[in-house]
Parts: C-alpha cells; sequence; structure tokens
C-alpha cells in the first residue's frame, strides 16, 4: 500500500511539472510601463466600447453588426499603417470574412496571432471577445513598421461561436485549411480569447477537474496560457518571455484537448492542421459571471489588467519573430 502511495505521488508530481510552469509569475511595475500602459487602456476601453457597446452583438444572425465590427477591425488596421487582406467564404449563404494583416519577416516562417470578432447569440460580447479583438488591434499598433526574422501576421476571425464552434465553416478553420494548402510555416498561433475579467475574491477561480485546484490558484486574478502537448514546448517559452516582462499573474497548462475548456477557441482550428497553437485567457466560463449572457457589457473589463497584458505580449511575440 504505501509502495503505491509512493508510485502516485511521484506520478502527480510529473503530471504536475508537465502541465504547469512553475516560476514567479510577474514583477511589480516601473514607471515606464506605468505611462506606456496608460495609452495601452484608453485604447482598450475605445475599441470595446465600440465593438460591444456601439456595434453590439455580432454574428450571422445580425449579420449587419458583423459586418460592421469587421469593417471597423480593417479600418483599425489600415490606420496602423498595416495593409490588410480579406479573406471571405461562404457560412449559411451569408459573406463571413477573416481579416489579415500582415508585417512580412525576412524568412518564411510565421507567427500568427488571432482573436475572434463574432459574439454568442443573445450577448453584446465585450469579454468574449472584444477584449481579445481590442488586444489584437493594440498590439498591431505597436508591431507597425517593425520587422522580424518571422513574419507576423494579425487576424480576426468571424463563426467561433455556436453553432459554428469546431465545424468547418469556422474563419479559424477555413484560414488555417488554406494555410495549410498553402503550406505555410506556421511556427506559432496565439489565440486571444476572453482576456478582461480578474477578481481577488477567494474562490472566484473554478476547474474542469476539481483536482486541478490543488495545482492552480483558486483566485482569479491571474491569466492562463493554455496549450495541448504537442505545443507545450512553444508555450512554456511564450510564458517564460511573458513572465520576464509582465505585471500580471500567470499561470501555464499543457492538457489534453479533450478536457473541458482547452479546445474553446481558435486555436483548436490550427491544431486539426498541425500547426503549435495556445490560447491566452481568462478562464472564461471557469471564471467569469457574465459569460455568454446579455450582461457582458463593457463596464466589466479591467482594462488595467488588460494593458498590462499587452505590454506583456508585446515582449512575448519579439521574442516568437527573432529565435
Amino acid at each position: 500500500m504505501y509502495a503505491l502511495a509512493v508510485v502516485a505521488a511521484v506520478a502527480t508530481a510529473a503530471w504536475w511539472w508537465i502541465i504547469r510552469m512553475p516560476a514567479p509569475s510577474f514583477h511589480g511595475p516601473t514607471s515606464e510601463d506605468v505611462a506606456v500602459q496608460a495609452a495601452v487602456r484608453a485604447e482598450l476601453a475605445a475599441d470595446v466600447q465600440t465593438l460591444a457597446g456601439d456595434i453590439g452583438e455580432r454574428n450571422v444572425v445580425h449579420y449587419d453588426a458583423l459586418r460592421a465590427a469587421a469593417d471597423f477591425i480593417d479600418q483599425s488596421f489600415v490606420k496602423a499603417g498595416l495593409r490588410t487582406r480579406r479573406d471571405g467564404y461562404d457560412a449559411d449563404g451569408k459573406l463571413c470574412e477573416n481579416i489579415e494583416a500582415e508585417i512580412p519577416g525576412t524568412n518564411s516562417e510565421v507567427v500568427v496571432v488571432g482573436a475572434h470578432y463574432d459574439s454568442v447569440l443573445g450577448s453584446p460580447g465585450a469579454n468574449d471577445n472584444g477584449s481579445g479583438v481590442a488586444a489584437l488591434l493594440a498590439l498591431a499598433r505597436r508591431f507597425a513598421g517593425n520587422t522580424g526574422t518571422r513574419t507576423l501576421r494579425f487576424v480576426a476571425f468571424p463563426n467561433e461561436e455556436p453553432g459554428y464552434f469546431q465545424t468547418e465553416q469556422m474563419g479559424s478553420w477555413v484560414y488555417a485549411s488554406r494555410c495549410k494548402a498553402r503550406r505555410d510555416q506556421i511556427t506559432a498561433m496565439i489565440s486571444l480569447e476572453t482576456i478582461g475579467y480578474y477578481s481577488n475574491t477567494p474562490h472566484s477561480q473554478k476547474f474542469p477537474l476539481a483536482g486541478l485546484g490543488l495545482l492552480y490558484p483558486t483566485t482569479g486574478n491571474f491569466i492562463a496560457f493554455v496549450a495541448n502537448s504537442s505545443s507545450r514546448k512553444l508555450m512554456r517559452r511564450a510564458l517564460a518571455t511573458f513572465r520576464a516582462h509582465a505585471q500580471l499573474p500567470s499561470e501555464g497548462a499543457a492538457l489534453p484537448a479533450t478536457l473541458p475548456g482547452v479546445g474553446w477557441s481558435d486555436h483548436w482550428a490550427f491544431w486539426q492542421h498541425g500547426y503549435p497553437a495556445f490560447m491566452i485567457t481568462d478562464t472564461a466560463p471557469f471564471r467569469y459571471p457574465y459569460y455568454h449572457a446579455r450582461s457582458d457589457t463593457p463596464d466589466k473589463l479591467d482594462y488595467d489588467a488588460m494593458a498590462s497584458l499587452v505590454t506583456g505580449l508585446e515582449h512575448m511575440i519579439r521574442d516568437l519573430l527573432t529565435r
């Protein structure tokens, strides 16, 4: 019996090391960080308001709003000095478009940063996923005019939500499929998914498996990096760089793709096409009280935390572009 207990303890420790990246998860802000993040915060708040407040619910049922969101994202890329490409496809008789802004690198490898711009039926989608799109646009502004060894693509996808979720009519599926057909050498895909809600209340963080609460914080004040096992190496490297620059607590996990929540965004589509990818998220339904609800409105989000996240991601992406 004792031997079995020892084996179980060793196995648990080994599994913990595989899924969780132990290290100090953040550092304190500098005066320079504070100044930069004030500008980022203002951008994030304005863009979430445009998407979830002014445009509102946006999906194939509310098609005019979906098109308005696509136009807003396209125009935001152009205003940042980027050239856009709108890659369309048919979904139930409606033209839906992936919106891409590319910054060419010096070799053929590609890093993709993506976020879906549709919202679920019945919700204005401030956090899900106006927050991810706002971060995508903020990052695009900071990389415009820069080049790296690898090509950088910012892509906004439609049709992530039900009833297109994990089907071939997801915008990200269409995009990843066309990349595969062209033999694009995508070395990393980063999905920005529901990133705007944080809580310092004890036990505000839930998990898809009860045992994960023994390994991870049960206070929902951190950002999560989530990968499958084949993308574990990429995620660990990205998280290490993020932590070297971030002011936001962070946790990383490489988990089976079948576990609830692990594949619940556009990174899933890239996994299906053999590309390494991971999701960055506040964990959505495992924390956010207004998930998929009419109450998912811009006033619910923590724009200071989101600004800290964006500044950390900028450093992380620069590292992924150069080696």
